[in-house]
């Protein structure tokens, strides 16, 4: 059992004890969880290794891709310009992104994009991790290419796709990248220890993702019953542990999976939106703009990721409701987003309650892994 770090208000020792067994129950490398409440931290833990040989003790300035939970605050910058009136959420995408119109893509809208409901899931044609990190090759491709599904009436996953679409629309807009968008915006002037990729100049303080143990049941299943749909959005191209331990994919733009940070600022980059705009005393969004982030785009059995749920999804703009299987606690419109393997951003405006979590081990769980999981059942049951 590795030592815990960190702090821990008294209220809230059932966090402390959920992410000790996480490490003694759920198999946890290294980690780290944040917990704000109403802007104020009162769970600030780390403990275990940044690396599967455990040479290097996980610190308190640990960095680890978490994957999908760089989705927020992607989905955060182009709604700082809907805040601005630089973009319109029922404009078409080719009004910002003229190309994008090709193959029937004409009347595709922005609010489509970021809420997984644009038909474009995954490229149909082969698409290397080289071709990944080339930004202008990846957007030309997907202005390209024909949607999957008539676009606006289900949900599909867009695992990697989702950051270049909306992150090429920000960068129409803005002339900047998201991850550089973020950075001068929010990350930049409130301190924030996230960037979207990972400066060289950062690798010493990286933790090393490492393979889950086991696969799941569930897990198995999913992907046993895969449509050419899920392939070409999970695994076009193959991404994984050793793709993303490599300086090539750290180096790249990839706004949908490879933010890097810790979990301190991931709580505080969801903190924005627990805080309904606000952070720290500092307005970053307008209220109505930071509750529109959660506004329902309709529930359904995710095209992508439906196989691996016993139960409708459904995606606001940009995060997932937490909905009646209380994958963001009890409170059925808190949202979030999880990261393949099991890292977690939490907003909850109504408890004003805001969680990080950031780990090396993968789980194998599809989404809401069961250390995730044990520790949002504990912020709960502390308030």
């Amino acid at each position: 059992m590795p030592q815990i770090h960190g702090h821990c208000d008294d209220g809230f020792g059932a966090v402390r004890a959920a992410f000790e067994e996480n490490f003694a129950e759920r198999e946890e490398l290294g980690a780290a969880v944040a917990v704000l409440v109403d802007d104020v931290p009162v769970a600030d833990l780390w403990a275990g290794w940044a690396d599967p040989a455990r040479t290097r003790p996980w610190e308190r300035d640990t960095l680890v891709n978490v994957w999908s939970t760089t989705k927020g605050p992607t989905a955060l910058c182009a709604h700082l310009l809907v805040d601005r009136g630089l973009l319109d959420l029922d404009a078409p995408v080719a009004a910002y992104w003229p190309e994008f119109a090709a193959a029937g893509k004409e009347s595709v809208r922005v609010r489509d994009l970021l809420s997984h409901r644009a038909g474009l899931a995954g490229l149909r044609e082969p698409h290397t991790l080289a071709e990944l990190y080339d930004w202008e090759l990846t957007t030309a491709r997907l202005a390209a290419t024909e949607p999957w599904w008539e676009p606006g009436t289900r949900s599909g996953y867009h695992a990697l796709t989702y950051g270049f679409l909306v992150g090429e629309v920000v960068r129409r807009v803005t002339g900047l990248l998201p991850g550089a968008f973020l950075h001068q915006e929010v990350t930049g002037p409130l301190g924030i220890d996230f960037t979207v990729g990972l400066p060289e100049k950062e690798e010493g303080r990286v933790a090393e993702l490492v393979q889950p143990r086991t696969v799941t049941g569930a897990a198995s299943a999913f992907f046993a019953q895969m449509e050419p749909v899920a392939i070409a959005s999970l695994a076009n191209p193959p991404t994984g542990v050793a793709a993303a331990n490599t300086r090539e994919w750290r180096a790249a733009e990839i706004p949908a999976a490879n933010g890097h940070g810790t979990a301190r600022a991931v709580a505080t980059l969801y903190g924005i939106l627990a805080g309904r705009g606000s952070f720290g005393g500092r307005r970053i969004l307008s209220e109505e703009a930071a509750e529109r982030v959660r506004e329902g785009q309709g529930s359904c059995r995710d095209l992508v990721l439906g196989a691996g749920f016993a139960h409708d999804t459904e995606i606001g703009l940009g995060l997932w409701l937490s909905g009646a299987n209380r994958s963001y606690g009890p409170n059925p419109r808190a949202f979030g987003h999880d990261g393949a393997g099991g890292s977690c951003g939490l907003a909850d405006p109504e408890a004003g309650v805001a969680l990080g979590y950031v780990m090396n081990r993968m789980g194998p769980n599809i989404a809401d892994d069961p250390r995730k999981m044990a520790l949002i059942d504990a912020v709960y049951a502390s308030l």
